[in-house]
């Protein structure tokens, strides 16, 4: 029973130190208000913080953290007999890797998929109509026997394109989906593939995304903070909750059948958010795998991360509210979970963006005389639950040595999460709700966004 008293001191520990730096707060917070403060008056100005953010993202999350860790080594029982029953099936796995212009990266993915603990995989690039080396490269990639089949595709049909045209030389019965960028932990397939023989209702499995170049420049520490907080974290609460949303397009599974039930991925942009509506839909299950971990490199640069994070918010209104708008209404094929994972994702990411701009306006225009005290008071109250959120981090991260330094980025990860994300998606939701931006994003060709758009209509 050593490891449930390792964890217990881990919690008491953690708490302990909580609760001297929340005392720290607490008196900060007292000392920037110039008058008398009541609790009722703190609630009325935070209420957005305490009584929308704080239980959601932060006091389900500290619950769900606690119990993972409990139940982790009982789970260990279960995830054993699952990797024996895998690997004595050794089914062969298709690693699919479409993109443009990936030369540059394809050499060290194919590389860390050389050094993977399952083995019995092929490899299948879909170049997407590249205009630099990358035919090069990857032609001697497939000469030399690094990769199995490369393929060519001279005019661009966008990612969804280039996955559908790979997954129909697939032969494996996993498709593995996985961006050009990326590369993988040593176990990363072997982890992704165990819960679909834990729980043969599971179709489709999330990777753990996290960053790689964390050390760039803030805006990428900042990033690699966030991915731990709404991947990592989040997604697993999510999954644990029977409501996970979205297999990243950077890593993923999918049983090759289930994929041909639902006719694989519809062209247009968004691809990721599109065929996890799609899996659900249709009745199957999908789940999040903590430890099948991918590195990705994230923008360094905050103009092209507003892009990205813009285009992002496009994708959650055009699916989840638009395309696949029969999840919310009743129907013949209408599920619970269903609609709840939908609503989830509609509610905290987007009516609660809103919400939130109407608190700081109100904000605004009714304690004006003191508004430089209430959002000092804000950002400390921010902090505090930052702290909490990073210490959930530290208790489930695989590996918390490494990830100890972003520490001296939470600060500043206030106003990253609290200001930049929420303005930047509000841009993005509100141009796709009266402009339908998404279908005119460069990042997707011209010719399949008008073939969305006209499925949708």
């Amino acid at each position: 029973m050593d490891w449930l008293t390792n964890i217990l001191h881990f919690i008491v520990g953690g708490f302990q130190w909580f609760v001297n730096h929340a005392m720290m707060i607490y008196y900060d917070i007292e000392m920037c208000f110039s008058r008398n403060v009541s609790m009722d008056t703190l609630l009325t100005l935070y209420w957005f913080l305490f009584l929308v953010e704080f239980p959601r993202y932060y006091l389900l999350e500290i619950f769900l953290a606690i119990r993972y860790a409990i139940l982790k080594p009982f789970r260990k029982k279960t995830d054993n007999m699952a990797r024996m029953v895998l690997f004595s099936e050794n089914p062969l796995v298709s690693v699919l890797v479409p993109g443009k212009n990936e030369g540059k990266h394809i050499y060290k993915l194919v590389m860390s998929l050389r050094e993977q603990t399952y083995t019995n995989f092929e490899i299948i690039v879909v170049d997407d109509g590249s205009d630099d080396d990358t035919p090069y490269i990857c032609s001697n990639l497939e000469k030399n026997g690094f990769i199995d089949k490369y393929i060519r595709m001279d005019e661009r049909a966008g990612k969804a394109g280039a996955a559908n045209l790979g997954a129909s030389f697939a032969k494996g019965k996993y498709i593995v989906h996985l961006d050009a960028d990326s590369s993988l932990d040593r176990n990363a397939i072997e982890e992704i593939l165990i819960p679909f023989y834990t729980d043969k209702k599971v179709k489709a499995v999330g990777g753990c995304v996290k960053v790689r170049n964390s050390k760039a420049n803030i805006c990428t520490s900042l990033q690699a903070l966030e991915y731990l907080k709404t991947i990592m974290v989040g997604r697993m609460v999510t999954s644990e909750l029977g409501i996970y949303h979205i297999i990243s397009g950077a890593f993923g599974a999918f049983e090759r059948e289930t994929l041909e039930n639902i006719g694989y991925w519809d062209i247009g942009p968004g691809l990721d958010g599109d065929i996890t509506q799609k899996v659900r839909k249709a009745g199957y299950k999908v789940t999040f795998a903590k430890d099948a971990v991918c590195m990705t490199n994230v923008p360094e640069s905050w103009y092209r991360l507003y892009v990205q994070r813009r285009r992002w918010s496009r994708s959650l209104v055009r699916f989840r509210i638009r395309k696949h708008k029969d999840i919310l209404l009743p129907n013949r094929n209408w599920r619970f979970i269903n609609w709840l994972s939908n609503m989830e994702s509609i509610f905290y990411d987007c009516i609660c963006n809103y919400m939130w701009f109407y608190y700081l306006i109100g904000l605004l225009f009714t304690y004006t005389d003191r508004l430089l005290e209430i959002m000092v008071v804000a950002w400390l109250i921010r902090l505090a639950f930052t702290i909490i959120a990073f210490g959930v981090i530290m208790l489930i991260t695989e590996r918390p040595r490494e990830e100890l330094h972003l520490i001296k980025y939470l600060p500043l990860s206030t106003f990253y999460t609290g200001y930049f994300l929420r303005v930047t998606r509000l841009i993005g939701y509100t141009t796709e709700f009266f402009f339908f931006n998404s279908y005119r994003d460069k990042w997707n060709p011209r010719k399949t966004s008008i073939w969305a758009q006209a499925e949708v209509n």
